[in-house]
């Protein structure tokens, strides 16, 4: 499979539809309750009483649609001990100091100069420069995967600048490599970079919000840390860790710190359009591209801007297949191997290419894409 194959002849039209855009559009009409509103009522004005079961079918269904909405916007309030009746104060941008790890290239990059032009102090943390013209933008350089770095730099971020209030780890690397290919400083790299940056980050950085008892901070994982796949052991291991430290940071923040003000973002996104793994070979068949969609830069870069605006804890999945990922491991082994089988995912690595100089430039998600 040719991952990389020249999408020139493509229709711009059906290179963009994808179920993505279906479950949107479905999300607004059918599934929307101020949409479904109506359906009873024009039934209701076209003559039709109680005594139908089209009238009673239909009234019904909003009821449904609106109690399923209802009851997820309590669990969010419930999450982040908010409001029924009062929303949370907006985020002052201005008084942000935003920490981007792998900020010099891809997503980090567009997340950077994204939160600079809203007139945020943003810091970058990556072993190359950022080249931008945004003045917002502070430059570090660090090696996020070593402690004695990190906490030298941390300190003169502190100092220089002032306690961050936003972090967004986002730093990552990826071999490719069979497991018995992997040399003692593959491994080592890999959960150095993708893993160990967080708690070093963390250990840096935490205090001053939990002093402030408010903060945000944004774990960049992937869909890969759900599943297995050939020549990804190391990767997927350490996007799977992410996960389980963004779940029991919660638990301590809320239990331990009692500090419910500060939020944390789980993505957990699929395969994405960076340099990461421009050289994976991922399918191009139509039908896969449809259910199995690659996410550009900016679709991931939207989504943690958005959660910053909003405030609120969450766990983000990216495209709408990996909503579905962790419920693979519930199905029958012959179900999950189909599933392995259509998505290719076992060989998607072959021939793959590690694009040099990339170390600290993460933004996308392993390219494990597990859904048929």
């Amino acid at each position: 499979m040719e991952a990389n194959e020249d999408r020139s002849e493509a229709s711009p039209i059906f290179d963009a539809f994808d179920i993505d855009l279906v479950v949107k559009v479905v999300m607004h009409t059918i599934l929307s309750p101020f949409f479904t509103f109506f359906i009873p009522v024009f039934y209701y004005f076209q003559g039709i009483r109680w005594d139908n079961p089209v009238l009673v079918g239909s009234t019904a269904y909003v009821i449904a649609v609106s109690a399923f909405w209802f009851l997820k916007w309590c669990s969010t309030l419930y999450r982040n001990q908010g409001s029924l009746l009062f929303a949370s104060p907006r985020l002052d941008w201005g008084e942000q100091i935003v920490v981007i790890t792998g900020g010099a290239s891809g997503i980090g990059e567009l997340i950077a100069n994204t939160c600079a032009v809203r007139n945020v102090t943003v810091v970058v943390l990556d072993v190359k420069p950022i080249v931008t013209e945004n003045y917002n933008i502070s430059y570090y350089k660090c090696d996020v995967s070593n402690w004695e770095e990190v906490q030298a730099v941390s300190k003169r971020i502190i100092e220089e600048i002032g306690h961050p209030t936003i972090l967004i780890n986002n730093a990552g690397v990826v071999q490719g490599k069979l497991l018995v290919d992997l040399t003692p400083d593959d491994i080592k790299q890999t959960f150095s970079v993708n893993t160990l940056a967080h708690y070093w980050t963390l250990k840096a950085f935490l205090p001053g919000m939990i002093e402030q008892k408010k903060g945000h901070i944004v774990t960049v994982s992937s869909v890969a840390g759900m599943v297995g796949m050939a020549q990804m052991t190391d990767y997927n291991a350490s996007k799977a860790a992410l996960i389980s430290l963004n779940e029991s940071l919660r638990y301590e923040l809320d239990h331990k710190y009692k500090t419910p003000g500060i939020r944390t973002t789980l993505l957990v996104p699929g395969h994405i359009l960076t340099p990461l793994f421009s050289k994976a070979g991922i399918p191009t068949q139509w039908w896969y591209r449809f259910l199995v969609p690659s996410l550009p830069p900016v679709t991931i870069a939207k989504a943690v801007i958005t959660a910053l605006d909003d405030q609120y804890s969450r766990t983000i999945y990216l495209p709408f297949y990996v909503n579905f990922v962790p419920f693979l491991g519930l199905m029958p082994s012959f179900v999950r191997d189909i599933g392995q089988c259509l998505s290719g995912c076992d060989y998607i690595m072959d021939g793959f290419v590690k694009v040099s100089g990339r170390r600290a430039e993460e933004g996308s998600a392993a390219v494990a894409l597990e859904k048929s």
